[in-house]
């Protein structure tokens, strides 16, 4: 696939994905990570909490990690520091999700890369509730 740059599509990803982990999901309400998956579950979003601190959050199941989730999924939503960018999309490549998101400030170049030859579209820098609501919503 492709390193994803225009708004038709990245428009077409969201419209297509059905199920979106959310790593280093909170259960805090104030963080962000909280308030963008709360807002992508009002918008018929299947959520996957990943976050091996928590047990469930927004009424879901958390998981330790992508790995135990036990399925693919469309989209890994990436809300970790960028040292922990390599690890969680080498994760994403094994599990064969389909899509890899880089929030905001969780930007490896290098991970965009291996995961875009591995055959995934990868969306850098930007916002999945920002882009959501300004292409699809």
């Amino acid at each position: 696939m492709a390193i994803l740059t225009t708004d038709t599509d990245i428009a077409s990803l969201l419209r297509r994905s059905r199920t979106i982990a959310v790593v280093g999901l909170s259960g805090a309400p104030h963080r962000d990570s909280h308030r963008v998956a709360l807002y992508l579950q009002q918008q018929g979003y299947q959520i996957i909490p990943v976050n091996p601190t928590l047990r469930e959050v927004l009424g879901q199941r958390a998981f330790p990690d992508l790995e135990s989730i036990g399925h693919a999924v469309d989209i890994v939503d990436i809300f970790r520091r960028p040292e922990y960018v390599p690890a969680i999309a080498a994760e994403a490549i094994r599990t064969a999700a389909r899509a890899l998101w880089m929030q905001f400030d969780t930007v490896d170049p290098e991970s965009a890369e291996s995961a875009s030859g591995a055959g995934m579209d990868v969306v850098v820098d930007r916002c999945i509730m920002v882009e959501h609501r300004r292409l699809v919503a």
